[in-house]
């Protein structure tokens, strides 16, 4: 008599693409304007080729009048971000006063530099301060420092080099700037498949923070024109 024919699942070996470390594959983007920062950037975090977060934050607050913008490992950024954001507020409790935008790009660097064979994370810190104003200061994989005009990072940034050198100017304004973002950032959203969701947008000057989220639906045209 023929046995009855039986199933055998055998067991995956291999790592499943949800189980991968969460990859802030994105578009990150900070502009100089006369008196202050604007901060840009996508909202799609993925794993392996699943969106895992279409709505995640990137632009994440070091100080009151600081911020960052992370790519590369969300932990590992998130991790560097903790730690700044702790050594700044130390700081600012001898000083009294609001630390240097200078200050928190350098311990950023410290921290990447010294662990960059064990971490993956470029960054963009930006900020305003009452000594040198508005500043950008871009932290790539391996712990440099470049003080910037602006600065474009994540997978996304790699589609518009050429925009960005086309359009950018000094000496543009507060209103000129945000739109320079945030076409810049839309651009990279269509071209660049690890980027996506909405823009997010933060402005830090004197009088203070604003925050604007821009929705899939309503986000710059760019024409091939």
């Amino acid at each position: 008599m023929e046995e009855p024919y039986t199933r055998v699942s055998m067991p995956y070996k291999g790592s499943h693409f949800t189980n991968e470390e969460h990859m802030l594959g994105t578009t990150i983007m900070a502009v100089e304007f006369e008196g202050g920062v604007v901060l840009g950037a996508d909202s799609r975090t993925t794993t392996g080729v699943y969106i895992a977060n279409r709505v995640s934050d990137k632009i994440t607050p070091l100080s009151e009048r600081i911020y960052c913008c992370r790519s590369g490992s969300a932990a590992d950024t998130q991790a560097i971000a903790d730690y700044v954001r702790y050594y700044l507020s130390i700081h600012q409790l001898d000083l009294d006063d609001l630390p240097c935008v200078k200050t928190a790009a350098f311990i950023c660097r410290e921290l990447c530099y010294s662990n960059k064979d064990r971490l993956l994370a470029g960054m963009i810190c930006a900020g305003w301060d009452p000594l040198y104003g508005g500043q950008v200061y871009t932290v790539p994989l391996g712990g440099t420092i470049v003080r910037q005009p602006y600065s474009i990072g994540g997978s996304g940034s790699t589609y518009i080099y050429g925009f960005c050198d086309a359009h950018f100017r000094k000496g543009m304004s507060r209103e000129e700037c945000i739109e320079f973002t945030k076409k810049a950032v839309a651009l990279a959203m269509t071209r660049d498949g690890s980027s996506g969701g909405v823009i997010r947008l933060v402005v830090v000057d004197k009088q203070g923070v604003s925050r604007e989220m821009i929705a899939g639906n309503q986000l710059p045209v760019i024409s091939a024109e």
